[in-house]
């Protein structure tokens, strides 16, 4: 799971693509973002969500997006929903990829 805060924007984009693209090829097969600390979300930021959510999938894994309400309005605001998979919580993201939230160390 990869925690992130503040804005993923224009500027922090390039940084966010390097790490989430790592994490992507290195493994695990299914990566967790949380999101839930994330305060804006724009149009670069979006963009990259779908590429790394394409680029999970092709490699035979998934990426699970925590929300919170800002980003999950700004998802659907421009109908991203069907290809970004926002979950309430970590224990939604976890379910999703079959691991119950006893099974992970805190």
């Amino acid at each position: 799971m990869l925690r992130f805060t503040g804005l993923l924007d224009a500027f922090s984009e390039p940084a966010f693509r390097k790490v989430v693209s790592r994490c992507i090829e290195e493994g695990p097969k299914h990566v967790i973002l949380d999101f839930s600390a994330i305060d804006f979300i724009d149009s670069s930021g979006l963009g990259i969500l779908v590429q790394m959510a394409k680029k999970s999938q092709a490699s035979g894994g998934t990426l699970q997006i925590v929300s919170n309400p800002r980003v999950k309005q700004t998802v659907k605001l421009v109908r991203l929903e069907q290809l970004l998979p926002l979950k309430a919580s970590l224990e939604e993201a976890l379910a999703a990829i079959g691991i119950k939230s006893s099974e992970v160390n805190p």
